[in-house]
């Protein structure tokens, strides 16, 4: 078993990236998973995960594994697919819930992991969430059902005491401008009208950082 490696769930966004360099500067292996889930920022995503991890390359940093499970037979004519009507920047956090993703998401990634011998995979759901499946029982509830496949593996939620200002803080000297987070992408651009637009602005607000972001829209 590759007791040193941690896989950890990348989106390309500001919480997880913050946690792929926070375990790199712990010392840590680890292994970034991406699952593609034909989601309509889904290329823009994927396009600054890379240029985020090519500027983080050192040899704790295995390469990138992109998994594949669309969802798109699942969610039909939701925003997520084709992107029109997305939650407007002062919509609740609620609008944005997609659901079953983190259910999706774990099952998929943590049977990689045991799979290929990990122990344990981190993702970067903070105190602040609102889902019930970002709470602890809900990662306890799945590491018994991935228990059932195969041994037993870890999910870790460093960030689940912290709110966003104090993950801001960790990732300080971190190329976050190479993160993503937006719900209807413009040309590969942040479109800046969005509910997750809104929630990356006010990040770096409150972290009193400059914002690098490219927005479409001001």
């Amino acid at each position: 078993m590759k007791s040193d490696l941690t896989g950890v769930l990348v989106s390309g966004g500001l919480d997880s990236g913050i946690l792929l360099g926070h375990l790199l500067r712990q010392g840590q292996v680890v292994q970034p998973l991406y699952v593609r889930c034909h989601l309509i920022w889904e290329p823009a995503e994927q396009a600054m995960l890379r240029q985020f991890l090519q500027r983080l390359a050192r040899p704790r940093l295995r390469p990138l594994v992109v998994l594949d499970l669309p969802v798109d037979d699942l969610y039909g004519s939701h925003w997520s697919i084709h992107g029109r009507q997305a939650p407007g920047a002062n919509s609740p956090d609620k609008a944005v819930y997609l659901p079953g993703r983190n259910a999706l998401l774990l099952l998929k990634a943590g049977l990689w992991c045991q799979l290929n011998g990990l122990p344990r995979i981190a993702l970067g759901p903070l105190a602040t969430s609102p889902f019930a499946d970002a709470r602890e029982e809900f990662f306890s509830q799945v590491e018994h059902l991935l228990e059932t496949y195969a041994a037993r593996l870890e999910i870790l939620v460093p960030f689940r005491g912290l709110e966003k200002p104090a993950v801001m803080q960790l990732g300080r000297g971190l190329p976050l401008e190479w993160t993503f987070s937006c719900l209807a992408p413009i040309g590969g651009r942040h479109c800046g009208r969005c509910n997750k637009c809104a929630e990356r602005r006010q990040a770096f607000q409150q972290a009193e950082t400059p914002d690098p972001t490219s927005y479409a829209s001001t």
